[in-house]
């Protein structure tokens, strides 16, 4: 499949929720260094819309992935909260860097923003947590590894997330996790070296943090050519939104409760 030539984003498509969903509807949005997703989630955390994307600006500072922002929300029906995974540390709704976005977002109160703007309660969350929230079983110690233009990854014990780990930004070998299996790694390695490469990560983290199940997510995920280890699972990149309705069950992510990096 072709992918789409940048200069002619496909047109959002309007979606209605289904007569029998549920609220509070939560709006869940996933900000990408390609692109920008939204989904309508019901109370119980279903998808009650099709899920929507358009690119990531080419310069993706804060003023302009808000405008993007702003079009997403505007194809959607009502919806009476927001949830946001971003593809960096977050402290109390504060982005705190986006090494694959932009310098501009080192210290971008988003949550407070998107409140401001679209007038509803908001929670922000890294994109590995939000992504982990929507495949995790809560079972024992779990662990998800995006892969994409960087890599995210979040640690979740029985259901409960371990904030704070950047994994990908952790020396390991030479260099660090990122610079091996994001996607510098596949550009420089080519992909038969970079799922070597990843085999070795599975083997260091399951090592490492001993966990009971590894989750593999993000848009390369689909390059991944071995058979998956027991205990190993590839999900879609639909839980990167299904998990948004998490984020106001688990009451670390609250600004009220919480000064720790999710």
């Amino acid at each position: 499949m072709k992918p789409k030539a940048a200069a002619k984003p496909a047109p959002v498509e309007k979606t209605r929720p289904t007569s029998k969903a549920k609220g509070p509807i939560t709006l869940a949005i996933d900000i990408g260094g390609s692109g920008l997703k939204a989904m309508l989630l019901s109370g119980t955390g279903e998808a009650v819309s099709e899920r929507i994307r358009n690119p990531t600006p080419a310069i993706p500072t804060p003023t302009l992935v808000m405008a993007g922002l702003d079009k997403l929300r505007a194809a959607l029906p009502k919806f009476d909260r927001v949830s946001v995974g971003f593809p960096g540390p977050v402290k109390c709704g504060t982005t705190l860097s986006a090494f694959n976005l932009h310098p501009k977002w080192a210290n971008f109160p988003l949550q407070a923003e998107l409140e401001k703007r679209w007038k509803k309660p908001a929670r922000v969350a890294n994109d590995a947590a939000v992504q982990g929230f929507g495949a995790i079983k809560g079972e024992g110690v779990e662990m998800i590894i995006t892969l994409g233009t960087g890599m995210g990854n979040c640690l979740f014990t029985w259901g409960r997330l371990c904030p704070g780990l950047e994994l990908g930004h952790h020396p390991w070998k030479k260099y660090t996790y990122e610079d091996y299996i994001g996607r510098r790694g596949l550009d420089k390695y080519a992909k038969k070296r970079w799922n070597k490469l990843l085999q070795e990560v599975i083997a260091q983290t399951a090592n490492t943090f001993n966990w009971d199940h590894l989750y593999l997510g993000g848009g390369n995920a689909k390059k991944i050519e071995f058979d998956l280890p027991e205990h190993v699972t590839i999900v879609s990149n639909e839980t990167g939104l299904l998990g948004g309705v998490a984020l106001w069950k688990d009451d670390t992510l609250s600004n009220k409760r919480s000064a720790t990096k999710v």
